[in-house]
Formats: C-alpha cells, sequence, structure tokens
C-alpha cells in the first residue's frame, strides 16, 4: 500500500481527475453533521473574542479615543498614518496565524463526521498542539506575506483589479495547505509548494467549488448576519472534500 507521500508525489507528476459533484455532495452531506455544533462554537468564540478585544482597546486607548479612531471619516485610507496601516495589518495577520490551528480543527471535524466518529469542542483546539500549531502559523504568515505582496505590486500599477485577482489566485492555489500539514503531517512550506502544484493539475474545477462555497457562506449574512457562522463550516468541509477526492486517505 502506497503512503500519502508517494500517491501525492505521483499526483504532482501525472495529475488526477476530480468530480464537480462528487465533492460537492462530500461536502454537503459533513455539513449537515457538524453544522450545528460548529456554528454555535464559532460563535462563542466570536463573541468572547470580540469582549477581549473591546476591553483590550478600551484599557488601551480608553473609551473616546476609540469612538473618535472609529468615525467614518477617521477610517478613510487617505487619512490614515503609515504607522497606524503597519500595527494593522501586523495586527491583522498575526491573529490570521494564532487562528489557524482553530480553524484546521473544523477540517478534522469533518473528517470525524465523514468517518462518523464522534468529535467534541476539544477537535477545534487539536492542533494547539506544538508541532501542528509552529508548522500552521508558518504556512498561515508565509501565505499571508505572499497574498499582501502580490496585492501590493499589483495594486501599485494603478489598476485595483489585478490586485485582487493576484489575491484570489494565491488563495486559491493555497487550498490544500492546511490538510497537508493535518492529515499528511507536511511541513509547512513543503505543504504551500504541494498545494500550489496540486491546484495547478484542476485550477479551473477547484474555482468553481471554492466560489460556491463562498457564495454559499455569504447566504448567512442575508440571515441577520448570525446566519454566517452557520454556513461557514461549509467552507471548511469543502476544504476536507476537496482533499479527500485528490489525496484520499490510506
Amino acid at each position: 500500500m502506497k503512503s500519502n507521500r508517494e500517491r501525492i508525489k505521483e499526483l504532482k507528476t501525472n495529475g488526477y481527475k476530480i468530480s464537480f459533484e462528487n465533492v460537492i455532495n462530500i461536502a454537503f452531506d459533513n455539513y449537515k453533521k457538524i453544522v450545528i455544533y460548529a456554528g454555535l462554537l464559532f460563535l462563542v468564540c466570536t463573541i468572547l473574542f470580540g469582549m477581549f478585544a473591546f476591553l483590550t482597546i478600551a484599557l488601551t486607548y480608553g473609551i473616546d479615543n476609540f469612538q473618535e479612531l472609529i468615525k467614518p471619516e477617521n477610517l478613510e485610507p487617505k487619512n490614515l498614518s503609515d504607522e497606524f496601516l503597519m500595527i494593522y495589518l501586523g495586527s491583522v495577520t498575526l491573529f490570521g496565524c494564532i487562528v489557524s490551528p482553530f480553524l484546521a480543527g473544523f477540517i478534522k471535524m469533518a473528517r470525524y463526521a465523514d468517518i462518523d466518529e464522534e468529535f467534541h469542542v476539544s477537535t477545534a483546539f487539536e492542533y494547539y498542539k506544538f508541532y501542528y500549531f509552529k508548522e500552521l502559523f508558518l504556512a498561515t504568515l508565509v501565505i499571508s506575506i505572499l497574498n499582501m505582496g502580490i496585492s501590493s505590486a499589483l495594486d501599485s500599477l494603478g489598476i485595483p483589479m489585478l490586485g485582487f485577482i493576484g489575491s484570489l489566485t494565491v488563495t486559491l492555489l493555497s487550498i490544500l495547505t492546511t490538510p497537508l500539514i493535518i492529515f499528511s503531517d507536511f511541513k509547512a512550506i513543503e505543504a504551500i509548494t504541494t498545494s500550489f502544484s496540486l491546484t495547478l493539475k484542476q485550477p479551473l474545477i477547484l474555482l468553481a467549488l471554492i466560489a460556491v462555497a463562498y457564495l454559499f457562506c455569504l447566504t448567512g449574512f442575508f440571515m441577520f448576519f448570525i446566519g454566517l457562522f452557520f454556513t461557514l463550516p461549509f467552507l471548511y468541509s469543502m476544504y476536507y472534500a476537496i482533499y479527500k477526492s485528490i489525496v484520499d486517505f490510506q
């Protein structure tokens, strides 16, 4: 029996076939099993983080200063200092790196749902173990820097749409990075390069699948916004379904 690494090496060389309908079915089947549990977990964690962020800002800047800062006219890009933008981008990137193991937990949750194994709240925090945390943190950091670098370089040409396309391309090419780390024990950089290689074999069908997932998630905005917390798990179920359909599990 071939190991995952041997199979992935062959896939990078020979390519693969993937069924749009089959991936959608896998994603929806698993989503139905995790939606309530994962949605509530998303909601509770977001509320707790929001409270923590508000208290931190209140203690750091003061309520009056914070109210002044968030006035629409003060949030226009031309009115923001370079120092503020650097702090903002750094904070957003750091936050994304820190929560990446938490989001990876929802992909693992989809795996448990697929094989009909029980999952718990602890599943969402399973990848905060040091081995996985450092790889997920580094992978998210590298992808974020690559994303911002390409987007900024293209924006500087005076065509904002190019920056958006560049950001979308990086996002698409890196969709297998997290599953490769948590399911195949790849290191961060190896997972990123392998994700790029595999995704480029079938970019159009994978783009269509991710587009469906994002559009489905956006429907949550039309359900008093709170619905977003219950549509987001579909995105991570889709990541799992794509990985399973391409690499599978031995």
